[in-house]
């Protein structure tokens, strides 16, 4: 099955950066996939922060992250980053590595944002960001 396994989590005082690391596990080498990383507070909103096209490498951050926040993937391992960069007290949050076959088919950038979209997650990996 399906198995997403995320690291590099940690503490970091603000302005400072992580770059997160996620492993992915018995997706079908021939297809496409969307991958993800959003993350949570406790009684907040889950935030889709960026997403990936495995096929075309097409990218998407919301507003929120854009020109900090870097997604990334290294095929042959089968492994996603983000790079985060500029990091702010209230991005302190678990951070989840996600992903869904994609096919054929292109998401908009709404739709590769929203964590209902994708199937398999992993664990969480926690950031906090001190002031």
């Amino acid at each position: 099955q399906v198995q997403l396994v995320e690291s590099g989590g940690g503490s970091v005082q603000a302005g400072g950066s992580l770059r997160l690391s996620c492993v992915a596990s018995g997706l079908l080498s021939d297809s496409a996939y969307y991958l993800a990383w959003f993350r949570q507070a406790p009684g907040k909103e889950r935030e889709g922060i960026a997403s990936i096209h495995t096929g075309d490498n097409s990218q998407f951050y919301p507003d929120s992250v854009k020109g900090r926040f870097t997604i990334s993937q290294d095929s042959p391992k089968n492994t996603v980053y983000l790079q985060m960069n500029s990091l702010q007290p209230d991005e302190t949050a678990m951070y989840y590595c996600a992903a869904r076959f994609a096919g054929f088919a292109r998401l908009t950038q709404t739709q590769a944002l929203t964590g209902s979209w994708y199937k398999y997650w992993g664990q969480g990996t926690q950031v906090t960001v001190s002031s």
